[in-house]
């Protein structure tokens, strides 16, 4: 029994390390760097504040048709541009995953505008705290926080590394600084 347990053991845990190294792409590489600027001007923007009210006394049943056909809409637009990128068409797939950004954003300002709608329908509600409890159980797990532990420290690395040799008074930037004034001079003859 104790191979079998430490198969499933090793099962489990590569399957949390994709699951993990997955979320941590999706969360912290394209939903903070790409993905939350744009929500956050969706958000602000005068019109869908208006919209945003209208939503308030819609039916939740459209409310609930037109959040999954948008979540169907780029979630389709996000494993075909996968499977462009895989066969090669890696800028068709970029251009596809690129532009499928605003529409996710858009999809999650309605959910969050009308979450409370939403939650009415039991399934969406269970579905919905199934994800979360799965998202936490993720977060919670020992893979999770020691990448990320690598990742903050990797951060600090970067920021320290440009802060010593690209800040204003590094040795290279100064070289650099004499060099394209000395290239600019000479231009200017």
């Amino acid at each position: 029994m104790s191979i079998l347990s430490s198969i499933k053991n090793r099962l489990i845990s590569i399957i949390q390390l994709i699951l993990v190294f997955i979320y941590i792409i999706f969360e912290e590489i394209i939903w903070e760097g790409i993905a939350k600027p744009i929500y956050e001007a969706i958000h602000s923007l005068a019109i869908l504040q208006k919209l945003e009210l209208k939503l308030q006394d819609a039916n939740p049943s459209f409310i609930l048709f037109l959040f999954v056909m948008l979540l169907v809409v780029v979630e389709g637009a996000g494993i075909y541009a996968g499977m462009l990128f895989v066969s090669g068409q890696m800028v068709f797939g970029m251009a596809l995953y690129i532009s499928k950004i605003p529409i996710a954003a858009f999809t999650f300002w309605l959910f969050r505008v009308t979450e409370d709608k939403l939650m009415q329908f039991g399934w969406f509600k269970w579905m919905y705290d199934f994800i979360m409890r799965g998202i936490d159980w993720l977060k919670s797990s020992a893979i999770h926080k020691s990448t990320m532990a690598y990742l903050a420290s990797m951060k600090l690395w970067f920021k320290e590394f440009k802060a010593r040799h690209f800040g204003g008074s590094s040795p290279f930037v100064q070289k650099l600084k004499k060099i394209y004034t000395s290239l600019k001079n000479a231009l200017k003859r």
